[in-house]
């Protein structure tokens, strides 16, 4: 090959550096297409993901709400609840203070869902005329929520209506509460919940109302409540 034809070869014919760099730019755009296909796998993942964190939420949702506040036996609550003349809220508050709707009986023997003792039960039975009354009984739920409400109205109307003064007697009972309620007049104040002597029956008290105001607003509909 003359010297010309030489040059011209190899001006027409890219140096090795020249290749090189060639290369490593065919190469280069080559990992800026994987890394978009990797950008829009991403993206993809994400997209599936939210969908179905929006599709699974509310029931999410339900399962957080059940495990914080359930609810069971609604049919039976708004049943007594009309019947008694109650806040059916409160009949839910007073067995989640009591037993978080897993009824089971207690050291003292109260039994069921609202944790009702023989000893009330036979009570409550004579006040309303009932004869055929058996401890047994109480582990039924209608039963159960049937005496704890008929409890809660005959507390309501010893106390002229005031829930606090019913909720303190259901769990310390009339005699206690008669007391501390008396002892307030005499000392010309009323009886707060603040000013419960027992610790126990303060934070049951407080309890309940709170759980109370829960059930209106999470289950106003279950409980046959208008918003």
């Amino acid at each position: 090959m003359n010297t010309q034809a030489h040059e011209l070869y190899a001006r027409r014919r890219p140096a090795r550096s020249d290749r090189s760099r060639i290369g490593q730019r065919q190469h280069g755009s080559g990992g800026r297409g994987s890394g978009g296909r990797r950008l829009l796998s991403t993206l993809l993942v994400l997209t599936m993901a939210i969908g179905l964190i929006v599709a699974f939420a509310p029931r999410l949702e339900h399962a957080v709400r059940e495990l914080a506040l359930p609810l069971q036996d609604a049919s039976v609550i708004r049943q007594q609840a009309s019947e008694k003349h109650l806040d059916p809220a409160l009949i839910a508050a007073v067995i989640y203070a009591e037993t978080k709707f897993d009824p089971r009986p207690s050291s003292a023997g109260a039994q069921g869902l609202m944790q009702i003792l023989p000893s009330t039960a036979l009570f409550l039975a004579h006040l309303s005329g009932g004869v055929s009354f058996q401890t047994g009984d109480l582990a039924a739920p209608s039963v159960n929520i049937a005496y704890g409400s008929y409890y809660l109205r005959y507390l309501l109307n010893h106390y002229g209506g005031n829930e606090m003064l019913a909720v303190a007697a259901y769990n310390a009972g009339l005699t206690n509460v008669d007391e501390w309620v008396a002892r307030a007049q005499a000392e010309g104040r009323e009886l707060t919940a603040e000013a419960i002597p027992f610790a126990q029956t303060r934070e049951y008290v407080r309890r309940v109302l709170n759980a109370q105001r829960a059930y209106r607003a999470t289950y106003a509909a279950q409980l046959g409540l208008k918003r």
